[in-house]
């Protein structure tokens, strides 16, 4: 699985013209399913977004978390992020998990996130989603797990 975070001051998500995920200060991440992989290796990379240091302390380094910091979580899905894109000049999207897989992985790390984090916010799978962001920093990662 593939995660794509980025730390905010706000961030919302919108459909058909209504905010349907908007949060404060945390992190929007942009969640992809990979083929192969499994409820084990969402549990790896939402453990690892949860617990990755990327807000600053009292000396200004980056040794706080989303869960030290109890800031916001807007979770997206986006298969565009398994794109393979080696070669020629258009994505193949071969990487990326079935549909229904897709959808039910996100479901499990959204229903996880929500035991785990107080504030969690989602988009919507397979919607025509626009989001918007102020991106902190700018302070931007890519988390990724590997089925094996």
């Amino acid at each position: 699985m593939i995660a794509l975070l980025q730390r905010v001051t706000q961030a919302k998500v919108v459909v058909d013209g209504a905010v349907i995920g908007a949060i404060d200060a945390g992190l929007m991440v942009l969640v992809c399913a990979e083929r192969g992989d499994t409820e084990k290796e969402a549990d790896a990379l939402l453990n690892k977004l949860l617990g990755y240091r990327v807000f600053a302390d009292e000396a200004g380094k980056m040794n706080r978390s989303v869960t030290d910091t109890g800031g916001g979580l807007l979770l997206v899905p986006q298969f565009t992020l398994a794109a393979d894109t080696k070669s020629g000049t258009r994505p193949s999207f071969t990487p990326a998990a079935a549909p229904e897989d897709g959808r039910r992985l996100f479901e499990h790390f959204v229903r996880q996130a929500r035991t785990k984090h107080p504030i969690v916010e989602t988009g919507q799978f397979g919607a025509d989603m626009q989001v918007s962001l102020t991106n902190d920093g700018p302070v931007t990662f890519w988390l990724q797990t590997s089925a094996k």
